[in-house]
Order: structure tokens, then sequence, then C-alpha cells
């Protein structure tokens, strides 16, 4: 079939503005259309910026397309707007980086907006979309899948970078790296089956709220070395590895109102965290450390939690033994190693393999009151306690209701 193209450049020059609008009409095959250069178009863009617009088609790039000045926004038809990395070297299939960056410090861009397309590749490609030194980016509808290396990379996108009702799937490394980035917003995306599905490592006030995760391959939302930031209300289901996982040096981070389901290597995990809060998320069928606190930790709230298994009143909707792990009922409580000056207050565990709450080596100043506990230590020894503190010492342990020893699991 011939591909029909006829590429209209407009300019508009209103005073003060300059905006260039790509339109193609008359647009049919599948394949990228010839003679059609969209890095032509964004390279005849003025210095004040402007829009490029892209209708329906898939292009095939096999090299980045690359945006070098600020003031750019590149937007599609939708997902109708196929995008597909065919680049032999592994680049990335956009790239948005200042010409003289990083060599000179100011040569960074700002105010760049990709919206309403798809960005797809392939294991040999590398990664989706990659801005570096950009400030104010802002991405939004864009669905960014299968690409060999990460879906999403902003390096040094230090001011206020926006990720809003994106798509990000099926790509080898993390969904979304974020590396020495401030003040983002990460809202209402969808992630599923990356590596994991968020890095944001070096950064500050992460504002992570209303996602969707599930089936990653790894790990759910791994953060580094960054502070004062918040993940909350979102849906995390399904990791083969920990859905949530705090180390390096952070603290000051709140991670509360989440649904932290059914992960296989733990629920949220603090290697080294300080000064944070884990408040008022539920945890059912979480196989392996529903919370776990390690030695270089501390000073940390654990409020309002749920810890559960499928129990739904007088049976557990999953069965005890499945040949798929996914498949079988589990659930586990709190284990802290070595850390110390910790509240435990107000959470409800039941249906647990694990004591509520598990130390060792050598914990100290914890405070565990005024919980509720129902079956646990189910896959434990006999005698176990429901709360087990081992060689811990300096601690408060009061008004926890249910905190007797080994439980059945046939009691409600």
């Amino acid at each position: 079939m011939n591909t029909t193209i006829e590429p209209v450049l407009r300019l508009a020059v209103p005073l003060r503005f300059l905006c260039v609008s790509l339109l193609l009409v008359a647009l049919r095959g599948a394949e990228s259309p010839g003679g059609f250069d969209i890095q032509a178009a964004l390279d005849a863009l003025p210095a004040a910026g402007g829009v490029v617009r892209i209708p329906a088609g898939t292009y095939e790039l096999r090299q980045p397309l690359v945006i070098r000045m600020g003031d750019v926004k590149l937007e599609g038809a939708g997902t109708a707007t196929h995008l597909i990395n065919r680049s032999p070297d592994r680049q990335a299939a956009i790239v948005i980086k200042h010409a003289d960056y990083p060599k000179v410090r100011k040569a960074r861009l700002w105010r760049i907006m990709l919206a309403d397309f798809r960005v797809s590749g392939s294991k040999e490609s590398g990664d989706g979309i990659r801005a570096e030194g950009v400030d104010e980016i802002y991405l939004r509808g864009v669905a960014v899948d299968h690409h060999g290396g990460h879906g999403i990379v902003l390096r040094d996108c230090y001011e206020d970078p926006r990720l809003i009702g994106n798509i990000i799937t099926y790509n080898g490394a993390a969904g979304l790296l974020l590396e020495g980035c401030h003040d983002i917003v990460v809202n209402a995306n969808q992630f599923e089956e990356n590596q994991d599905a968020v890095r944001c490592l070096d950064s500050f006030n992460l504002c992570m709220t209303g996602n969707n995760l599930d089936d990653h391959l790894r790990h759910g939302v791994v953060i580094e070395n960054t502070y004062g930031s918040i993940v909350s209300s979102n849906m995390i289901e399904e990791c083969n590895g920990t859905a949530i996982l705090l180390d390096r040096d952070c603290y000051g981070i709140t991670v509360a109102g989440n649904t932290i389901a059914h992960h296989l290597g733990g629920g949220v995990h603090l290697p080294d965290a300080w000064g944070c809060a884990i408040t008022g998320n539920t945890f059912p069928l979480v196989h392996a450390g529903s919370i776990r606190v390690g030695p270089d930790s501390g000073r940390l709230t654990i409020s309002g939690n749920t810890f559960s298994n499928s129990f739904i009143g007088g049976k557990n909707k999953r069965p005890p033994a499945h040949k798929d792990p996914m498949g079988r009922d589990a659930g586990t409580g709190i284990l802290l190693e070595g850390t110390r000056d910790i509240a435990i207050t107000g959470n409800t565990f039941g249906g647990l393999e694990t004591p509520a709450v598990a130390a060792r080596h050598g914990c100290q100043r914890l405070l565990i009151t005024n919980n509720v506990i129902a079956e646990v230590n189910r896959g434990s020894p006999p005698g176990e306690p429901a709360i087990a503190l081992g060689d811990a010492t300096d601690c408060i342990v009061k008004d926890n209701l249910g905190a007797g020893p080994h439980r059945p699991a046939t009691t409600p």
C-alpha cells in the first residue's frame, strides 16, 4: 500500500509568541511516512519554543528524537500516535536536554510538555523517554511500554517535575527512574510489569499519590537518599520483591493509606530510614515481612495499619497450599532487626504465619501498645508469643488485646 503524506508547516508570529504547528493530512499505512521528519519539525521551532502536533500514525525511530530548547510541547492524537523505538544501539526514543548540558552549569531547559501519544520499544531498545537537566517538565497521557531500558528517566530535572495520568508498562528496568529531582508529583499513573515501578534516588519532596502498581518483576517503589516525601493512596499489588523500599539515608517520609497486597518479597521495608511514619496502610497476603525495619533505621511510627490474610469471616478465601505461591493464603506482621526508638500503636493483626511483632538482634526502646491481635503464629512453633521481642531491652508492651501465645489456625 502506498502511503500518502502531505506535511503542512504553519508559522504564526503574533507579537511575542511563536508557534510551530505540524499537521499531517491524508495519512494512511502502518509504517513511518516516507519523507516526514519529526526531528526537523522540532528543530524548526524558534528560540521562544512552540508546539509540535503529530496526528495518528505509526512512526519508526532509528535515532532519538531530541528536544534541545525550552517551552516546547510535543503532543499526539492519543495512543493512535505511536512512536516505535527501532534504535540499533539501545538509545532512547526521546531525549530532552540542552546541547551544552552538563558541561555548562546553567545550560538547562525549562517547561517541556509531552502529551497524548504512545512510545514503545523492544528488549533491544534503550530507554523510552530520557530528560536531563530539564526543569518544570510535564508528562500527561503518555503510554510508554516494552523498552529494554527504563520507561521514563528524569535525571537532574530538579524543579517541579510532574507525571500525571500516564501508563508505563512492560519495561525491562524501572518504569520511572527519578534521579536528583525536587518537588516531584507522580499522580494517577498506571504501572504494570516493569522490573521496578518507580525508583526515586538522591531526590527531595516526592509526592506519589493515587497510582496503580501491579505485577512487577522485582520491587514496587524504591526510594533512596530522599527526604520529606509522601507515598499515599496507592494500590500496590503482586510484586515478586518488596512493595515499598526506603534505603540509603532516607528520612522524614510518610507512607500512608496504601493498599499493599500480595507481595512475595515484603510490604514496606526500611533498611536505612529515619523519622518516618507508616500509617493507615492495609497489608493483605504479604508473604515476607509486611513491615521490616533494619538496624540502620529508627525513630519510626507504625500506627493504624491492618495486617491480614484472606480471612472473610468463618473461612479463608485462599487455600493454605498452592503450586503458585501467589495463589496460597499468607499473612505476616512486623519484624524489627537491631533497631531502636519505634512506636507501634493502634494496629490490627489477624491471620498471620508470624508473630504480630517480632524483634531480634538487640532492639531497644520499643513502645508497643493498644494493638488488636487475632490468630497469629499460624506457621510458628507452638508457644511462640504473639509479641516476640527476644533480646530487646527498655521496652513498654501493654494494653494489647489478644496478645496471648500461639493460636490455632481454626480460630476466627
